[in-house]
Parts: C-alpha cells; structure tokens; sequence
C-alpha cells in the first residue's frame, strides 16, 4: 500500500509492547490506531514480555489482524530471555514482520538500518574493556552491536535514514531512570554510526522512565519510544511516535506528525 502523499512518508513507532500469554484487550485496537496514523509501523524491541515462541505468535497474529501498513521490528532483551530468539525471528517474519539485526531495508523511499543494541554506559562513564575477561567479553558486545549497526547503515544509499534500535545510543532520552540503571539501559558506541552515516532519526525503546526525545552531539534527533511513556504522553492515544519524512529529496528535513489527533 503505497502512502497517501507520495512526497511525505508517516514513520510510526512503538517499543516495549512486551505481549504476553495474557495481553491487555486494548492492545489490538492500539495497534490498529497505530497502523491508521502512519505508513509505516516500527516495533523497537522487547516484543514480547519472556522471549517465549507462544508470544511471539500472539503478538504475529495481534499485527497481522491490525496493522494495515509493512511492519518492521527489531528485538530486546526481553525477547531474548527465553533463549528462542531466533525462532521468535522467523515466527515474526513468515507473519510479514520485517525483524532487522544488523540489516537493512528500504519502504517507501526510506531506508531502515536496525539492531538491538546493547548496554555499556554513555559518554567517558562509558565500560571500557579492561580487568576480567567477563567485563572484555561484555565490551565487546557493545562494539558488535556499534558494528552491525554501521554495516547495515552503509548498505542505504539514499536519504531518509531511518535507525531503528532497542538500547538507548544517548544518555538524553534515559534521564528519569534510576541513575543506577544508566549502563543498562543504552552504550554512546551506538551513536558515532549514526554521524558518519548521516541518520535522520533514530527510535529506541527499553528505558521505560525516561525523557521523550533528545538529540545526539551531531543534532540528529532521538525518539524514546516505549510504550510506558507513550501512554503518559498521549493518554488519549493513539500510542504511537510519528514522524513524517520528505522523500525524493537530498537533505530532508523531518517533520514530527500531530501523534495525539
């Protein structure tokens, strides 16, 4: 389904929808209200609430039945708590989920680069990879993800750049959580990716306490989109972040939707 305005693409997004065995009845009306303000639908992370394949196939069904426009996604850690990660991928995706990790995709003119992301700390407070072995293995993570990050990113020719993520690559939009949570909710090694390949806007989820939006040191703007704040933000909904994105166009300049009408 091509959008409405040919000129402008509606990027939504959501994160934290943490579906269980057990959802909340008003999930599916919110996911249909979702896929009514936008072109397209981003999941950030945490899918599902215990990494379970049952969820998975809830939550496949729930978008499928709902969500009119193409769907893509990436996982959190909570999908990952039950150690079928790759099974919740490939339920997902034969369901039309289009579930990134270190690739890349293009909808509508606009190019999605996605990954999980990982922990680590922002900023010179960022875990270096020094001492034990564990605490360098730990590190090391973080790297990949930055990595897998700027692959995909270096795989979209054209702008919009659209980085879709679960872990936070700024300290900015986790401000409200516990300071001592900080490293665990995002790692600034994400974010170098995102200047050298000139990224548009970036939506994470995971950091359900925290700040909205904020900006990296380059400017380039950052969406907090857990559903947790969501709802605090737009009681009223519909839930969901939108963003409308020039196409065609050289440098475009992104334009924040009326989410809450």
């Amino acid at each position: 389904m091509e959008p409405a305005n040919k000129d402008k693409v509606r990027v939504g997004a959501i994160g934290d929808l943490h579906y269980t065995k057990y959802p909340e009845p008003s999930l599916r009306e919110m996911l249909n209200q979702a896929g009514r303000a936008c072109d397209v639908l981003l999941l950030g992370g945490d899918l599902t609430d215990h990494g379970l394949p049952e969820e998975a196939k809830g939550l496949a069904r729930e978008v499928h039945s709902s969500v009119g426009v193409p769907v893509i996604a990436v996982l959190g850690n909570h999908d990952y708590e039950g150690g079928k990660q790759e099974e919740i991928k490939k339920i997902l995706g034969d369901s039309g989920i289009q579930v990134l990790d270190g690739d890349a995709t293009e909808v509508h003119g606009v190019g999605f680069a996605g990954i999980k992301g990982f922990a680590g700390g922002f900023g010179k407070r960022a875990l270096g990879p020094w001492g034990e072995d564990i605490i360098k293995a730990f590190v090391h993570e973080a790297v990949n993800e930055a990595l897998k990050l700027e692959s995909a990113l270096a795989r979209l020719r054209h702008r919009p750049r659209v980085a879709l993520l679960h872990y936070s690559p700024i300290a900015a939009t986790v401000e409200g959580e516990p300071l001592e949570i900080y490293p665990f909710l995002g790692c600034s090694r994400l974010e170098e990716p995102l200047h050298r390949y000139n990224v548009d806007v970036v939506f994470h989820g995971h950091a359900h306490r925290g700040q909205p939006e904020g900006k990296t040191a380059a400017g380039v703007p950052v969406y907090n989109v857990s559903l947790h704040l969501l709802q605090k933000l737009w009681p009223n909904g519909p839930t969901v972040r939108v963003v409308e994105l020039p196409v065609g166009v050289q440098q475009p300049q992104l334009m924040e939707a009326a989410a809450a009408t």
